[in-house]
């Protein structure tokens, strides 16, 4: 039997032209101020460069991902806020595997059910080297998706907390 391979999600496409609009805490898209390259971009699963015009938005990945697929999260829902372009990109390279991993920053990979409540996490350091670092993102989604409880992981930075991208099973 072959190694199911998980892949990571950006925001969907359809889901960020609402947002681009008005977000998940109801507010009216703004550009950021500051010009600067490497803040992580949930459109497309890469990080910014400078002179792209980019916003800080309130999501809520779990309600989104229940309004697809029946869930109730409840009080697992939650809002946070997550870097995109203002208008349309390219969306991510269906080849890079796990973003967001050149900084030897700690990850938290989070397991929740079909139901969409949380079913346990795992805290990574991961290395300074991205491919090792892809590598132990890659093993720690198959290690969550070995509980066959598990129907959603998402990956969080643990120095901002917030949502990076989510993972399904194939």
């Amino acid at each position: 039997m072959d190694t199911p391979t998980y892949r990571p999600a950006a925001v969907p496409r359809d889901v960020l032209a609402g947002l681009r609009a008005r977000d998940d805490a109801g507010a009216v898209p703004r550009p950021w101020p500051r010009d600067e390259d490497g803040l992580p971009l949930r459109c497309c699963l890469r990080r910014s460069r400078a002179g792209e015009r980019i916003a800080l938005v309130s999501y809520a990945p779990l309600r989104r991902w229940a309004a697809r697929t029946g869930a109730t999260p409840g009080a697992y829902d939650e809002v946070g806020p997550v870097f995109v372009h203002l208008g349309p990109c390219a969306g991510p390279d269906p080849g890079a595997g796990h973003p967001f991993t050149g900084t030897g920053a700690a990850r938290v990979v989070r397991r929740y059910t079909a139901g969409g409540a949380i079913a346990g996490g795992e805290l990574l350091a991961l290395p300074r080297d991205s491919d090792a670092a892809r590598a132990a993102l890659a093993d720690a989604v198959e290690k969550a998706f070995a509980d066959p409880e598990t129907a959603l992981v998402q990956v969080r930075a643990v120095e901002h907390g917030c949502f990076l991208y989510e993972v399904s099973r194939p």
